[in-house]
C-alpha cells in the first residue's frame, strides 16, 4: 500500500522530507502539494515514472509536463531567459504560474514540445514543495493530478489514497491546495501571452 506522510504545511519535518527524496530518487512517483493544486512528481531521468503517469491521468505523447524548480537560477539553466522576461518571472515567483520558454540543451528533447522546442516551468510557493526541491537538489517532472472523468483535481488526501493507493509510491498531505491550476504565460517571443487564465493574477500582462 502506498505510503502517506501529513506535514505541516509551513514546517515539513526534515526527516519525512527525506524519505520523499529518497522515493524520488529510487524512481517513485510522488503526490504532493504545491501553491494551486495537488501534483504529481517524478525525477526528470525517469521514463518509466513518465510511462506510469501518462496511463494514470490519460493523456498521450503530446501532452506536455511541467519542470517545477525551486529558484530563478534554476530556471535559467533549463530554459533560455532574456532580460525582460527574467524581471517578470523575478516579480511573480515564487507564484502560481507556468512559464513556456524555450529549452536548453538541459532538457531531454522528449520533454521538449516537438515544434517549437518549448518547455514549461514554475517555482510553486509552497514550503512542502520547496523543501523536496531543496532536498532533492534537481527540479522535478510534474502534472497536476487531474484524474480522467474528474471535474476538478483531487485535493483530499484519503481520497487519494483510495482512489491511487496501488499506483503511487507516496502521498504527501500538506492541506487543502484548493482546486484551481496555475496561471500559464508564453513568453517565448519576448511579450507575455495568457494561454491559460488560473490561480495567478493576469493583471501583470494587461496593457
Amino acid at each position: 500500500m502506498v505510503q502517506l506522510f501529513r506535514m505541516h504545511p509551513r514546517s515539513p519535518p526534515k526527516r519525512l522530507v527525506a524519505q520523499a527524496v529518497q522515493i524520488l530518487r529510487g524512481g517513485g512517483v510522488v503526490i504532493y502539494p504545491t501553491d494551486s493544486c495537488y501534483a504529481l512528481g517524478w525525477r526528470i531521468e525517469d521514463k518509466a515514472a513518465q510511462k506510469r503517469i501518462r496511463l494514470l491521468r490519460g493523456v498521450d505523447q503530446k501532452h506536455e509536463f511541467t519542470l517545477v524548480c525551486r529558484d530563478l537560477s534554476e530556471i535559467a539553466l533549463y530554459a533560455e531567459v532574456g532580460n525582460s522576461a527574467y524581471r517578470l518571472i523575478k516579480s511573480l515567483t515564487p507564484g502560481p504560474y507556468t512559464f513556456i520558454l524555450k529549452a536548453t540543451h538541459e532538457v531531454p528533447r522528449r520533454l521538449q514540445a516537438p515544434r517549437r522546442k518549448t518547455i514549461g516551468l514554475r517555482v510553486p510557493n509552497n514550503s512542502v514543495a520547496l523543501a523536496i526541491l531543496a532536498a532533492l537538489g534537481e527540479p522535478i517532472l510534474s502534472s497536476t493530478l487531474w484524474l480522467p472523468g474528474d471535474d476538478h483535481p483531487l485535493t483530499d488526501a484519503d481520497a487519494m489514497r483510495e482512489r491511487l493507493g496501488r499506483q503511487v509510491d507516496l502521498i504527501i498531505d500538506g492541506g487543502n491546495c484548493g482546486y484551481e491550476p496555475t496561471t500559464v504565460v508564453d513568453l517565448v517571443d519576448g511579450t507575455p501571452l495568457v494561454v491559460r487564465r488560473g490561480k495567478g493574477d493576469v493583471s501583470p500582462f494587461q496593457v
